[in-house]
């Protein structure tokens, strides 16, 4: 399913852990500073918060650290946060080194991964391990389902699928 609301691109992915379907419900603002009072109230339900930077993009870089920090601001204590460098098929224009982004994830105990959505580089891997992480810490309320729903109470952003 592919939806596009207001410039903030919603998909959602149904991946299978440990004999359990997991549906993802991921909101991407590409950090847009526009979208930045919706996102806040998102972190409140989010069980898992990936943040992307270009590595060909300093600014995107830079950004990081205050969306570190509205994240701790607004999210529940326990949200599984994972750090991103995206482009990593693009080595040639770096201008942000994997150190400085191993760097900040070491420092604020998150994953990271470089990535490249256009090779298809660490995408799936990516979103396995959150979906995992996640799992890890989510109780399965009926022992005997065989499905459970990582998104109840809000998914990756917080906003129920009832709301349009």
């Amino acid at each position: 399913i592919y939806v596009f609301i207001l410039g903030i691109d919603f998909k959602i992915k149904t991946v299978e852990l440990q004999g359990k379907k997991i549906k993802l419900q991921i909101w991407d603002t590409a950090g847009q500073e526009r979208f930045h009072t919706i996102t806040t109230s998102y972190y409140r339900g989010a069980m898992g918060i990936m943040l992307v930077y270009d590595i060909t993009n300093a600014k995107s870089f830079e950004n990081i650290s205050k969306w570190l920090r509205n994240i701790d601001e607004h999210a529940n204590e326990d949200v599984e946060r994972m750090l991103l460098g995206n482009k990593c098929d693009m080595e040639d224009k770096r201008v942000v080194p994997k150190a400085k982004g191993e760097q900040i994830a070491r420092e604020h105990g998150i994953r990271f991964f470089e990535t490249s959505a256009k090779a298809n580089i660490n995408i799936e891997k990516a979103f396995l391990t959150l979906a995992e992480d996640i799992l890890r810490k989510t109780p399965v309320k009926e022992p005997n389902s065989e499905n459970v729903d990582i998104s109840s109470g809000g998914g990756v952003t917080g906003w129920k699928s009832k709301c349009c």
